[in-house]
């Protein structure tokens, strides 16, 4: 039987984890090791300074072991593949993140840096995101079949799959679009807007990005946005 480890950037309560260890226990032995708060955007930053607390957690799927961690979603893929594990996992699945994971965010995004970090470990590894206002029957009629196909081939040394889910009814949906290549753009034009000043001069700003949906037609971003399930492989930098 195939061990699976789970992660995501989400936090151990967050609902879009626990979706995906119940289809994730249909292709093999589930274990989840995820962050103990939010740590949305984290990248695939690790923790070099310091230590990483990791914590048995009661989690509502039965036959799934799983652990809090302090750290990052990568430390979660490094510290449960190389330690909590008792072998390296045959997959590592990140996600379901709630928000989707397509174009110039990626380099952002937690839920694919820890999937980087389980491709780097050798794993077979998947993101999956879904957009933020779904109502999860997309998801649900559609992941685990996506997840038996792609979990069957690895992809090249250093990439991984990137799944991005429509938020739309299912009425609306229209279909699954493979190969998609990575957008040059982004889905929120980010800009800073000054929040007060501070004592000694200082300033204090906050993000404030503004909505955009102009894209490159056989894009991930493109996909999403005509109500399609987006399918890609992305590189990491090796």
């Amino acid at each position: 039987m195939r061990s699976i480890l789970i992660v995501n950037d989400d936090g151990i309560e967050a609902d879009g984890l626990i979706r995906l260890a119940e289809i994730a226990k249909q292709l093999g032995e589930v274990w989840v090791v995820a962050p103990d708060g939010q740590r949305s955007a984290a990248s695939h930053a690790i923790t070099l300074h310091g230590t990483v607390d990791i914590y048995p957690h009661s989690f509502p799927v039965e036959g799934v072991r799983a652990f809090s961690c302090s750290g990052t979603p990568a430390d979660c893929v490094r510290v449960g593949s190389l330690s909590i594990m008792p072998h390296k996992p045959d997959i590592v699945l990140s996600g379901i993140n709630r928000g989707l994971n397509t174009a110039t965010d990626i380099q952002y995004s937690g839920t694919a840096g820890a999937a980087f970090e389980g491709a780097f470990q050798g794993c077979l590894s998947i993101a999956v995101s879904e957009e933020v206002d779904s109502d999860g029957e997309v998801t649900a009629k559609y992941l685990p079949e996506l997840l038996a196909e792609l979990t069957e081939k690895m992809p090249g040394y250093g990439q991984i799959y990137n799944i991005n889910i429509p938020g739309c009814p299912l009425s609306e949906f229209r279909g699954i679009l493979r190969d998609r290549a990575v957008s040059h753009g982004m889905f929120y034009r980010d800009r800073y807007k000054k929040v007060t000043d501070l004592p000694g001069g200082g300033m204090r700003f906050e993000v404030d990005g503004v909505y955009n949906e102009e894209c490159e037609p056989g894009t991930d971003f493109r996909a999403v946005v005509e109500n399609y399930i987006s399918v890609g492989i992305v590189n990491n930098l090796s």
